[in-house]
């Protein structure tokens, strides 16, 4: 029988077992991976650089019913984590976005290597291709079942995320099981993720990639305002601004429209004013096709004073009406798309949803399964893009690790 088992070899996972080695190094850990090999997800984060937290973290980052700084604000920053636990040093500036935190190498491996090392130290042990599919209780403590045979344990974290990145093993089985056993879990959907619009309404835009602002919204109610690269795709708005609306999909389904600001950079009766007494006039002769030729790419332009104007793009310029050109300048300030939907999990970073703050008590131990701590995406916890959901896998691992242990002294 071991002390404690870890489900999931994930980052909250590892730093779980972790903190609960350095708490009481006596105790025997095991990590418990349902892949052929620990860390794949880790090791595809930030493009393979990992970005392994923000130095910018607020509570309005943070989206679910757990309060995700109450845990964050009792464990260490990240540089300082990194660089003590596993002689990983990180930077901030050119790799950091808006105070995104990278490991001084820019590569995710060289993390990997160096919690693996960390962990070989401290005589964690781990088991690969064990796909935890029941929890039985057993005397002082649980019985954990898999295909490949069954691990004994006093103590039980589950680190094994929710539904996002299938491919790396969280495929939500976890969540399912959980549920299962009587624990309530938040109503999921995908987060940090493209948003689905109707095909139609993003027609001849596929590939467009432009900078500015994207705002949610709900029956007229502003929600969030963020900046930043617009992707156009044939199904879907993406890009990291857009990806950080993505969580709203869970309560305003059906009720969730993105407006875009194509040109922040000038307000709306100045670009009318612009349009109508500049372009129209040196462009008198050229068709409409040609009328934001030198303000965006071919195909934005056509489309935008395509669906402005709604005539043949072969009339001349100079025909353009001050009526259509205030519906152009409006167009380009405030394009509307209603949100049909979010992307597959497999395009998702982070699961919306999972188990609820009512489940667990301030040391992420299950309120109706004494022994049994939570920690990572597998709780009601998303992160905006830029270093927040590693932050918090790492900072629920470390509490639920640390409290993990202290529950065995004694």
């Amino acid at each position: 029988m071991y002390d404690i088992a870890v489900i999931g070899g994930g980052a909250s996972g590892f730093a779980a077992a972790v903190s609960a080695k350095q708490t009481d190094g006596q105790l025997s850990v095991i990590i418990l991976e349902k892949m052929f090999r620990s860390g794949k997800k880790l090791a595809a984060t930030g493009n393979g650089k990992c970005n392994l937290s923000n130095t910018n973290i607020t509570s309005g980052n943070y989206h679910g019913s757990i309060d995700a700084m109450e845990i964050i604000s009792k464990t260490p920053d990240a540089m300082n984590y990194f660089r003590d636990t596993y002689g990983v040093l990180c930077v901030t500036g050119s790799e950091g976005r808006n105070g995104g935190l990278y490991p001084r190498s820019n590569s995710a491996n060289t993390v990997l290597s160096a919690v693996r090392l960390k962990m070989q130290s401290l005589g964690i042990e781990e088991r690969c291709d064990f796909d935890v599919t029941k929890i039985g209780r057993i005397k002082n403590g649980y019985k954990l079942y898999s295909k490949n045979g069954e691990v004994e344990c006093r103590r039980v974290i589950i680190a094994c995320g929710g539904y996002a990145g299938p491919a790396f093993g969280t495929d939500g089985g976890m969540l399912r099981l959980l549920r299962d056993m009587g624990l309530n879990s938040a109503k999921i959907c995908p987060a940090v993720a493209p948003l689905r619009v109707a095909p139609e309404s993003v027609k001849g835009l596929k590939g467009v990639r432009i900078k500015g602002e994207v705002s949610a919204f709900s029956d007229g109610k502003l929600l969030r305002k963020e900046a930043g690269e617009i992707q156009f795709n044939e199904n879907n708005l993406s890009g990291i601004c857009v990806f950080n609306m993505a969580y709203l999909f869970q309560q305003y389904e059906g009720r969730l429209t993105l407006r875009t600001d194509l040109f922040q950079q000038i307000t709306e009766s100045d670009l009318y004013e612009y349009l109508a007494d500049n372009v129209r006039i040196d462009r008198g002769d050229y068709p409409l096709e040609e009328f934001l030729t030198g303000i965006f790419v071919k195909n934005l332009a056509i489309y935008l004073v395509k669906k402005a104007v709604g005539r043949s793009l072969d009339d001349k310029i100079k025909s353009l009406k001050n009526g259509e050109i205030r519906r152009i300048a409006s167009l380009i300030k405030s394009l509307e798309f209603e949100v049909t939907g979010c992307s597959p999990w497999q395009n998702a970073q982070v699961t919306m949803g999972g188990i609820t703050a009512e489940c667990v008590n301030g040391k992420l131990e299950t309120l109706k399964y004494k022994g049994m701590y939570l920690c990572g995406e597998i709780l009601d916890v998303a992160g905006d893009c830029g270093g927040y959901n590693l932050q918090w896998a790492w900072s629920s691992g470390i509490w639920a690790g640390r409290n993990c242990a202290l529950s065995l002294k004694g």
